[in-house]
């Protein structure tokens, strides 16, 4: 609208989220609602400082490391707003909406409906060689909105299901001094109850776990699914706290 129809891009992002607003209080709660009004405020203030008061950085002859940084430096502040409850209005109350009643992840709802924006925007006033670097950095700026969301903390979750379990548990244990579930499974198939064993241990430990299984049951059944967000005993847990007795 800033370039069509020459509007104030701070009015016009206040004026365009009044219906947002009561979208998010009616299906999101009023937590919500008030962190999008604090939010969309927030923006709405910085776009018409940033207007004002022109900030030259000298990088915009690198389209493409202009469109890293903005990727990432958007992607680190939308990630934090998102994992405490906030939005900052339009795209972002859709997307958390998408998370809650479909279960997409907020990164990937925001890439979709930006997409469509940029494309509408490059049949009307928009190059394509600027196109494809906002499609970057949009892209850039959705990972690192999850990978924030999720956590710095992954690891890999494998789930293994062998005959000789208890040698590979205790292999687990004593080798890798990583904790083993003992789950309790059925096979349809088979029509025979098993036990699965479920353990979580670090992205650079998963091939020592596969070399562990192997070498034991090289016929062993192992599902290796990516954990975010992992917290507690070898991970996150500090080892001066105590429980309460």
């Amino acid at each position: 609208m800033f370039f069509v129809f020459k509007l104030d891009p701070a009015l016009m992002n206040l004026l365009l989220n009044i219906p947002m607003f009561f979208l998010g209080w009616r299906l999101l709660g009023q937590k919500v609602f008030v962190y999008t009004i604090i939010g969309t405020v927030s923006v709405s203030i910085f776009l018409k400082i940033f207007l004002l008061y022109e900030i030259n950085i000298h990088i915009q002859d690198d389209l493409f490391l202009a469109s890293l940084f903005a990727g990432v430096f958007v992607g680190v502040g939308l990630g934090i707003i998102f994992r405490y409850g906030g939005t900052t209005g339009g795209v972002d109350i859709i997307a958390r909406l998408a998370h809650k009643y479909v279960g997409w992840s907020m990164g990937k709802t925001m890439f979709i409906f930006d997409a469509v924006v940029i494309m509408l925007s490059w049949l009307t006033f928009l190059d394509s060689r600027s196109m494809m670097y906002t499609l970057v950095a949009v892209f850039i700026g959705s990972r690192v909105i999850d990978f924030v969301q999720e956590g710095a903390y992954a690891g890999r979750g494998a789930f293994i299901i062998s005959e000789f379990q208890n040698e590979i548990a205790d292999r687990i244990s004593n080798d890798m001094e990583r904790g083993v579930t003992v789950l309790r499974g059925f096979g349809h198939f088979t029509k025979v109850d098993r036990e699965v064993l479920y353990c979580v241990v670090g992205r650079n430990e998963i091939v020592r776990l596969k070399n562990i299984i192997t070498s034991i049951d090289p016929h062993a059944f192992v599902s290796v699914t990516d954990v975010h967000d992992v917290m507690g005993e070898g991970f996150t847990l500090d080892e001066e706290k105590r429980p309460l007795d």
